[in-house]
């Protein structure tokens, strides 16, 4: 039932089925049979052989081990037999003594289960109703007739002739090698940031470039000039369609729209051309990377540098962050000097809102599917140099962060830690993650 909700529920839609469910309550009868009256239930092997093993079997995602873990957990232990115990409310364990009494208990329970009943919030059923409206638009179009002549106003031709004008007048210039060469050097080539930048100005330099020859290529094909290649038609299909044409999408990042995937396109290049030009930004906007585990590699290289006299190694040395209190307009300086590390922004949390006064997770509010996080101050430190658990108030929950809403092992990057009051279990079932872009 988790399943239908998509990436909000698992990152990998399994095929869990009878089969698991028939194994799992024969493991659990004979487990009850061989029990040993006196030390009872041993729960731990019980959750092991649920979570890790029958069902535990299917799972390939790491997140969705703990996920599954965390509800062996919740579910199963002495904690089952108390009298308010509930899955959710009005979902109790039955106590009959009849068949009977059993049915009558499973005829009360409502016929379709809220989101809440899994852990999920009430919210989850918007994005579920959401994506399934996306997806039958989407299989429509995809259906439609692809012939020119559209009764009255433009063709297709036309209509496409005159966006990939307007396209190239937007589309940024491209970079001269010999000035991007000295203005790194300039800052330092052989720093392991300037050494990022260098590679994504490169795969940057490489989306232009194609865009602006299938831009042009497709207005001579229009006009007759040149052949309409395969790929210039599914270009044409495809942009007449507010899609991204198969040529860019390989080489570039995913996106709802044709629309936002050029908007993105021109943010992504202005947050790289100016700091080309001004120098190293105070803060950085973690979506606009084609590879974001690169920039915190770079960074923890760097801090590690930095620390050389006091023995710090690459390998022992891990990432940390803190929700600042700053949104992005708020930022005026770098982060301070003794800690180091960089200032991220735009990130969406999924799940779960945001309390900035006391930098906690909270509760989504109704029909808000994405909360904005505060610029978040990554750091690198030295696993020898870590702070005492003890000392740190409340729990923490480790938030995975992805760049899109499809969560899957290519999209993740890394995790953050956010402190968070009740049990971090409850957002694990929750499903909550960050996001760098919720489109």
């Amino acid at each position: 039932e988790r399943r239908k909700f998509g990436p909000l529920g698992w990152n990998i839609p399994y095929e869990f089925n009878q089969a698991d469910f028939t194994a799992s309550v024969q493991f659990v009868q004979n487990h009850l049979d061989d029990m040993d009256i006196k030390r009872g239930v041993n729960w731990s092997c019980v959750r092991y052989m649920l979570g890790e093993v029958q069902y535990g079997g299917r799972v390939t995602d790491d997140l969705d081990k703990a996920l599954l873990n965390t509800y062996a957990r919740v579910w199963f232990g002495e904690h089952m037999f108390t009298e308010n115990f509930c899955f959710y409310k009005d979902y109790v364990i039955p106590k009959g003594k009849t068949v009977e009494d059993y049915l009558q208990y499973i005829e009360q329970l409502p016929v379709t289960d809220t989101p809440e009943v899994f852990g999920l919030h009430p919210n989850a059923d918007i994005t579920y109703q959401t994506n399934l409206a996306n997806e039958t638009l989407s299989i429509i179009v995809s259906i439609q007739p692809k012939d020119s002549s559209t009764g009255g106003g433009e063709t297709r031709e036309a209509v496409v002739q005159h966006l990939a004008g307007e396209m190239l007048e937007k589309l940024p210039p491209d970079y001269n090698p010999h000035e991007v060469k000295v203005q790194l050097e300039k800052m330092g080539a052989i720093q392991p940031i300037n050494i990022f930048l260098r590679q994504e100005i490169d795969r940057m330099q490489h989306v232009i470039s194609r865009v602006r020859t299938t831009l042009t290529d497709l207005k001579l094909a229009i006009d007759g000039t040149i052949i309409m290649s395969e790929e210039l038609q599914d270009a044409l299909d495809n942009m007449y369609d507010a899609r991204i044409p198969k040529l860019w999408f390989r080489i570039s990042w995913e996106s709802a729209t044709l629309g936002f995937w050029f908007t993105e396109l021109l943010e992504r290049n202005q947050q790289f051309s100016s700091w080309l030009r001004d120098g190293r930004p105070n803060q950085f906007w973690m979506t606009g990377f084609f590879n974001p585990q690169g920039f915190l590699t770079a960074m923890r290289q760097e801090t590690t540098r930095m620390n050389l006299a006091k023995g710090w190694a690459l390998d022992s040395v891990v990432l940390h962050n803190e929700v600042t209190k700053m949104m992005k307009e708020d930022v005026v300086g770098p982060p301070p000097a003794d800690i180091g590390g960089v200032y991220i922004y735009g990130l969406f949390l999924e799940g779960a809102g945001w309390d900035r006064k006391n930098s906690k997770l909270v509760e989504s509010a109704p029909k808000v599917l994405f909360t904005s996080l505060p610029v978040v101050h990554v750091y690198a430190v030295s696993t020898t140099a870590l702070p005492d658990p003890k000392k740190q108030q409340g729990s923490v929950y480790s938030c995975p962060v992805y760049k899109k809403p499809r969560r899957t092992d290519l999209t993740y990057i890394f995790s953050l830690n956010l402190k968070t009051v009740q049990n971090p279990d409850h957002w694990t079932l929750r499903g909550v993650a960050l996001l760098c872009s919720s489109k």
